[in-house]
């Protein structure tokens, strides 16, 4: 069996502090075998560039997954470019740098065990882009050979879609983790199939906030509905994550946590 750690939206200094401060401890605590974060708010919460990549996999981090900002940042392109440790949603159109997924390959009890992950994005209430059920089934397709382990995050708004989605991968894939909307949904369970899920892994990041940003600021955009320059908030931060436990053999879940923890 191995234990995967997935971790909700990673947003600006604040959720990067607090990983840099107790992720090693929590790999550590839990006997975590490889961890995923979505890092497409990981600077200043509208994209990731290669300094605030880099401080994620410092701290542990083995895959990190986009979404929706994945073009805020230019310095996405050269890291998706260059490293695989990053991968964007795979139903962007044909065309676009850096892969839809990857595989990676841990050693355990002198065993070694391939891992597959693919980041989609959602299309209601978010971006033109392909149907991310069509490009799941096509990923799945070029990794299940080669890995009997896969994750899935499904960055996307509507917990229809994301639903949707788990029921539509369950018994094909390890787990299908939501993010996006960053508040963490209690829905978490092991389908039928054997796939692990939750609706939304949650943020990593200041939760003395409206989803990361300081309040004051979108309560006056919703009381004015005038534009406002986000700033991101710095109160009460926290790491959201799930923990799922998989046997390596059948690549099915057994287990999954919701984790929630706060960073002083």
């Amino acid at each position: 069996m191995i234990n995967v750690l997935f971790i909700g939206d990673v947003n600006g200094k604040p959720g990067r502090r607090a990983l840099a401060a107790l992720l090693p401890n929590i790999i550590k605590d839990k006997k975590i075998d490889f961890c995923i974060a979505n890092g497409e708010n990981s600077a200043g919460g509208f994209g990731i560039t290669v300094k605030t990549f880099e401080e994620l996999l410092h701290c542990g981090v083995d895959a990190i997954t986009l979404g929706n900002h994945i073009w805020d940042k230019k310095d996405v392109i050269s890291i998706l470019e260059s490293d695989r440790r990053l991968i964007r949603p795979a139903n962007l159109p044909e065309g676009n740098p850096g892969l839809g997924h990857a595989i990676y390959t841990i050693e355990k009890s002198g065993k070694k065990i391939n891992i597959g992950v693919i980041n989609l994005v959602g299309r209601v209430f978010m971006l033109a882009v392909d149907c991310p059920f069509r490009a799941a089934d096509k990923a799945i397709n070029e990794i299940k050979n080669n890995a009997s382990v896969i994750f899935v995050d499904i960055h996307a708004e509507a917990t229809s879609e994301k639903q949707a989605m788990g029921f539509y991968l369950d018994g094909r894939v390890s787990g299908v983790f939501g993010t996006h909307t960053h508040v963490q949904t209690a829905d978490e369970r092991i389908l039928e199939g054997g796939t692990a899920f939750i609706s939304d892994a949650g943020m990593t990041g200041p939760f003395d906030s409206v989803i990361g940003v300081k309040k004051e600021i979108i309560i006056r955009r919703f009381l004015t509905a005038s534009p406002e320059k986000f700033e991101i908030a710095e109160g009460n931060i926290r790491i959201n994550a799930v923990l799922t436990t998989v046997d390596e053999n059948t690549g099915k879940a057994s287990a999954i946590e919701r984790l929630n923890i706060a960073y002083e």
